[in-house]
């Protein structure tokens, strides 16, 4: 058969749009597998070979469960809200409406060009109003259940993108938009409470089946600490210090504390500090520094002592200075913390930086030369001394803590809360309204969708505010509580907003009166597996667990955690092995593939250049050997001959279906692949096969080149689409061989093979051998002293 694919893949893409049969049904009586990847952000540049596998992995897996009988629902939308769409829209001059439509429409056709089996009638679009709808109804939940909150604080701030970043979306100091420096602005920030779920986000990784470093990842994100808070009582004020540590057992070694520079007891107690203008000057600087250029371990210690106020260590009872530096942040702990330099590595430096005494707690090191950061024997610790376990240490001063009334034992995070609005207009409109007599007001429900108003300049103004705060008719309104005169919200909600619940929505896509029916809810929920990109387990998947789970605390969904799995792809290198990327040149476009060598080349090359988990480069003579590999398989009709089971071959193809039904399962589908191709070259070595054995061949190849198989499906007569028939299942007593090659040695060296029976005896084996001209020949004239046999495995002849 010739393998036209130009022709072959645009006739079954039509035939399964027009059939239907990748629909999720509404039939909840049959078993279920709800199948869910990242959806894309459409933008201008389209899909790139990355997005090809980072699908095609659950691709396989949902066409499998479709041909096992199970109802799938396999969706895709786009998450189309967001600052590049709107920087592309004010740099051409097009509204970002336009833009959006434009790329969903371009990257729908990219998709539907490779095969996906996705659920077309499902799809969703983050900005349409029937969609953002129901974003806000959530947020409207949050804000009635005092998860969200507003206030004044140092932000993030992006000048370029004239926006406010979370600590997320600002790793490494840079914008993760357009990766410039940002920089700390006092600003007004809308937060949800997402620290309030801290507990119950690391309670729910217990029970999902998630790849290792993706929780690891979610548990250092969210960082929890046991440890204690401490008062530390202050002179010339009547007024104490909170701090939080995890070791309470090196207080006596705490010689000095540190406070955030815009600590507020500065400003309160400024006429006792003697040079608060020093103080002052010293804040105006750290104003200008990012967090992560303020956190970072390795730089220069800088800080001002107070002069004028100071602490009383509570376990020694004397007299320590306080400073202010630029590391300690007041949106981490509580914005002070004790120094303990003999057993702290910044501590230290910044101990010996400004002279501060030194005293040793824990023997071990030689705080003469560094920080003794190890286990050891409690010294100069007055009660403590002696002990030689951390645990028993800590456990006793907590006890000398609560008893004096100076401390108690605490929990800190170091997750933040999640700032949640940016100064931008495409976004979702956050639904409140400012009422100067009753406060912060929801948009009444039945008042959603608030729509976001048309824009001509839509471009962010100058001082980081949103251009909706342009548009009086949209912000001058009135209270729903009071009927006065108020003002609308003009930030918008992130881009992470409507990617929180997604998965939702899919399970009822279009329905006007809910987010989704409560039935369809509890039929399709959990999702089953969920396959995903690294780079999002610590934003995406943390924010949109916690939507979940609220609405799981609210009764609105039927399951705590959104996915029973969660697995990853590796990237796909440029040709040179870097990561792709246009200044570089190396990037590689699906659309070039599918042109020259068919959608179903694209598709099998993907899976088959490496570990799917695994980074790999692109290699166009590896997509060049699966085209060889795919018209081998379309000449396979040629060699149809017989019925039933070729002996040959019968125990290759039971192992074939098995290997390939477990290594999907496992998402090694490299290794799933390579067993089909060695199937192949065993089937052109023996020269024939059976239109049964073809059948089952291409019903396991079907999820990976589906185009060319549903075509050799049809010139054999099958019924239907192959893509809808039966798996292929095997005889596990099949995939046992039934003759197995062993080596014979002839004093330990190896003089030839023989092929036996798996269960042949040892005297059947020892004839075998002694038939064979090659072993013969190697014995004439000697005397067999000994055999040794080990079954299946070798035989050794002792002869002299």
């Amino acid at each position: 058969m010739k393998y036209d694919f130009a022709n072959i893949e645009k006739k079954w893409q039509d035939k399964w749009e027009e059939a239907g049969i990748f629909h999720a049904a509404e039939d909840h009586s049959k078993p279920k597998f709800y199948g869910l990847v990242e959806f894309p952000y459409p933008s201008g540049a389209g899909m790139h070979v990355g997005h090809i596998k980072a699908y095609s992995g659950l691709e396989v897996v949902s066409r499998k469960r479709r041909m096992q009988g199970y109802n799938v629902l396999f969706p895709i939308g786009f998450d189309a809200y967001g600052l590049p769409t709107e920087n592309y829209a004010i740099k051409t001059g097009m509204h970002p409406r336009v833009v959006t439509d434009k790329n969903i429409e371009k990257f729908t056709s990219q998709l539907k060009r490779v095969g996906f089996s996705f659920d077309w009638t499902r799809v969703v679009d983050t900005t349409e109003e029937g969609y953002y709808k129901w974003t806000q109804w959530i947020f409207r939940k949050m804000f009635d259940a005092g998860l969200v909150f507003r206030a004044t604080t140092l932000v993030n701030y992006c000048p370029v993108c004239k926006v406010v970043l979370s600590n997320e979306d600002s790793q490494g100091g840079k914008c993760d938009i357009c990766h410039n420096d940002i920089v700390q602005k006092s600003k007004d920030v809308w937060y949800l409470r997402i620290t309030e779920y801290a507990d119950k986000l690391l309670q729910g990784l217990e029970k999902v089946d998630y790849l290792p470093n993706v929780k690891l990842q979610q548990e250092n994100w969210i960082g929890r600490s046991e440890g204690a808070f401490v008062n530390f009582s202050l002179t010339n004020c009547d007024e104490t210090l909170r701090i939080y540590t995890t070791r309470c057992d090196t207080m006596f070694g705490a010689t000095f504390m540190v406070i955030a520079p815009e600590h507020p007891i500065i400003e309160k107690y400024a006429d006792r500090i003697a040079n608060i203008d020093e103080l002052n000057a010293y804040k105006e600087e750290c104003a200008k520094k990012t967090e992560f250029e303020r956190t970072q371990l390795v730089k220069d210690k800088t800080g001002v002592c107070i002069k004028g106020i100071a602490a009383i260590n509570p376990a020694t009872g004397k007299e320590i200075p306080i400073y202010i530096s630029d590391y300690v942040m007041m949106g981490y702990g509580t914005g002070a913390i004790m120094a303990v330099p003999a057993h702290d590595e910044r501590d230290y430096d910044f101990a010996k930086k400004f002279g501060i005494e030194i005293i040793e707690v824990i023997k071990g090191g030689n705080i003469e030369e560094a920080a003794y950061t190890g286990d050891g024997e409690m010294v100069n610790s007055a009660f403590l001394n002696g002990i030689q376990t951390k645990k028993e240490a800590i456990a006793k001063m907590l006890e000398y803590l609560g008893e004096k009334g100076i401390g108690e034992k605490g929990v800190q995070y170091k997750m933040k809360d999640w700032a949640f609005n940016r100064q931008r207009y495409w976004g979702e409109p956050i639904p409140i309204i400012h009422c100067p007599k009753c406060g912060m007001v929801g948009v009444p429900y039945e008042e959603l969708p608030l729509r976001l108003p048309d824009m001509e300049n839509f471009a962010p103004g100058e001082g980081g505010e949103s251009p909706l705060a342009k548009i009086e008719s949209y912000v001058n309104c009135t209270c729903p509580k009071c009927g006065g005169a108020a003002k609308r919200e003009t930030d918008t909600m992130p881009q992470w907003a409507g990617s929180s619940w997604y998965f939702l929505r899919y399970t009822d896509a279009h329905n006007e009166n809910v987010f989704a029916d409560p039935e369809n809810l509890k039929y399709w929920l959990p999702v089953d597996w969920y396959n995903g990109g690294m780079e999002h387990v610590t934003r995406h998947m943390i924010y949109s667990r916690f939507w979940h789970r609220f609405l799981y605390d609210i009764g609105e969904v039927p399951v705590d955690e959104p996915y029973a799995k969660r697995t990853a792809q590796g990237l796909i290198l440029g040709p040179d092995g870097d990561k792709m990327s246009k200044s570089k040149g190396n990037v590689v476009d699906p659309n070039d593939v599918v042109d020259e060598y068919g959608a179903d080349v694209l598709r099998v090359y993907t899976l088959f250049m490496g570990d799917y988990a695994s980074a790999a480069p692109w290699s166009e003579n590896s997509v060049k050997g699966c085209k060889r590999f795919l018209d081998r398989v379309a000449s396979l009709p040629d060699m149809i001959k017989g019925s039933g089971a070729t002996p040959k071959l019968e125990s290759a193809f039971h192992k074939t279906i098995k290997k390939v039904s477990e290594d999907i399962e496992d998402m090694k589908f490299n290794t799933a692949i390579a067993a089909m191709m060695s199937l192949v070259n065993e089937i052109t070595e023996c020269g024939s096969l059976t239109k049964e054995e073809l059948m089952s061949f291409i019903g396991i190849l079907c999820p990976f080149a589906p185009h060319l198989c549903e075509e050799i499906w049809e010139s054999l007569g099958g019924e239907g689409f192959l893509s809808a028939s039966a798996w292929p299942t095997y005889d596990e007593a099949k995939t046992v061989d039934k003759e197995v090659e062993i080596a014979v040695q002839i004093c330990g060296k190896v003089r030839g093979t023989i092929t036996i029976a798996v269960d042949a005896s040892q005297e059947e084996v020892l004839a075998k051998a002694k038939a064979d001209e090659k072993i013969a020949a190697q014995l004439t004239g000697k005397q067999i002293i000994k055999e040794i046999y080990i079954p299946g495995k070798i035989l050794n002849i002792v002869a002299k």
